[in-house]
């Protein structure tokens, strides 16, 4: 029988590395940009403009132009050609975009406004209330469904609790990743963002309690294996299962990135690498933790007793 169980150290060190580097780069996103991510207008609130001129234009002219508006903390991004840019700025009434419009063509020649967006701030903090809700939701339905579920078996709660953890796991490797591609590619995190984190949550939420009932079932067959034994036949096999079934959806996702339309490859992106870190946190991530847990507490009882048998002689 493979060992994948006994491998724990290893997977464990994966998972720092996939950690490790995006808290970094969140760090480093919230010293420059104010924030560990590169947030849109959603979370913001404000205006943004993209504009196609006739010929190349600087920057640096147009947001000289959205400063002499009255629009000091623009941002202004040239966006595949120097023709093409996108402009961020504080909320913007219809009129005022028109007039800045009229100027940036006396100055640069006709532009072809590809779109205009105005959101307020609470936009982002109603959807980021609702997506810290829906998380504590998950949380707690987690730790009681496992708690009646796993009644039978002993420390039912620890499987809830790796879970839990599994799930704040994905939950850090999506933002670390969206935190470096902020500052590498300039990715912005909306609204669709929190949905494709949810959406991972909920795939891999599934995949590791399809792992922990396997476990219950063969605690209550092989009474006499030790448990990291149990553990590790148990995720033989689901392993095959679990991969099947994920990698279905995954290459479905990788043909929508190749061939779709580009305003849903960064959401179909976000959701392919959770899907992936998903599949491999369910797997090696959290069936590892409920062995470590289980093999520190039983050499805490044994140091226990072991105590208390010095304290009585």
């Amino acid at each position: 029988m493979f060992t994948l169980i006994q491998k724990r150290r290893w997977y464990f060190l994966i998972s720092a590395l996939l950690i490790i580097p995006g808290l970094v780069a969140m760090i480093y996103s919230t010293a420059t940009l104010g924030a560990p991510l590169r947030l849109s207008i959603d979370f913001t609130g404000g205006s943004l403009l993209e504009l196609s001129f006739e010929q190349p234009v600087a920057v640096e002219d147009v947001r000289a132009v959205f400063t002499g508006a009255g629009f000091a903390d623009t941002t202004v991004q040239t966006i595949g050609s120097d023709e093409n840019v996108v402009i961020r700025a504080k909320p913007m009434e219809v009129e005022a975009k028109e007039a800045i419009v009229a100027t940036l063509e006396e100055r640069f020649g006709t532009a072809t406004e590809l779109r205009f967006e105005s959101v307020g701030p609470t936009v982002g903090r109603e959807t980021t209330r609702s997506a810290g809700l829906a998380i504590l939701a998950t949380s707690a339905a987690i730790l009681a469904f496992i708690a009646f579920a796993y009644r039978n078996v002993p420390n039912a709660l620890r499987y809830g609790v790796c879970a839990i953890v599994k799930m704040l796991h994905d939950v850090l490797v999506l933002l670390g990743i969206a935190s470096v591609l902020g500052l590498v590619a300039g990715w912005e995190v909306d609204s669709l963002f929190l949905t494709a984190a949810l959406t991972v949550i909920g795939f891999s939420v599934q995949d590791v309690i399809v792992v922990f009932d396997r476990i219950r079932e063969n605690i209550g067959r092989s009474r006499s294996e030790d448990y990291e034994t149990i553990v590790n036949r148990s995720l033989l096999e689901t392993l095959h299962r679990s991969l099947a079934t994920q990698l279905n959806a995954i290459f479905v996702m990788v043909a929508i990135i190749l061939f779709g339309g580009v305003t849903i490859r960064q959401f179909m992106t976000i959701m392919a690498v959770g899907m992936v870190v998903g599949t491999y946190s369910s797997l090696f991530f959290a069936v590892p933790l409920l062995v470590v847990w289980e093999q520190w507490q039983a050499r805490r009882a044994l140091e226990k007793r072991i105590g208390q048998r010095a304290a009585t002689t």
